[in-house]
């Protein structure tokens, strides 16, 4: 029996993951990780007080505010896109593994000896 190997990045699931993550920016959803709610928390606020000093309202070095909002971004994004990609790949081989649960065939002895005649039945008609 074959099955088809997914690629580490396979575009279908690369493209779902990157529409994923952006949902994922979400504060409501970004809540359930208490740690990259912190970083989304901090990226906001980083961003916030960039846009302030681009402004004139606070003074301050945008580059260098600019910069760090934009790592945490990236951070923030990141993780979201792997944790899409894991919740992908696990949703591709449980289809997989459904899949082969119906096609699967066993070897059934027709009696309780050695050497006895066997039948092959699917799988799911094993009592």
């Amino acid at each position: 029996m074959s099955r088809k190997q997914l690629a580490l990045f396979e575009p279908s699931l690369v493209r779902q993951a990157l529409i994923d993550a952006v949902k994922k920016l979400n504060p409501t959803i970004q809540w359930r990780n208490p740690v990259m709610f912190i970083v989304w928390l901090g990226s906001v606020l980083t961003s916030g007080l960039a846009i302030a000093m681009a402004m004139g309202i606070l003074p301050g070095n945008v580059w260098f505010s600019g910069a760090i909002a934009l790592w945490l971004w990236f951070t923030v994004l990141f993780a979201n896109f792997a944790e899409a990609m894991a919740e992908g790949r696990s949703k591709a081989q449980a289809n997989s593994l459904r899949g082969v649960k119906k096609t699967a065939f066993a070897r059934k002895l027709r009696e309780a000896r050695y050497g006895a005649q066997m039948d092959h039945v699917p799988a799911d008609e094993l009592a």
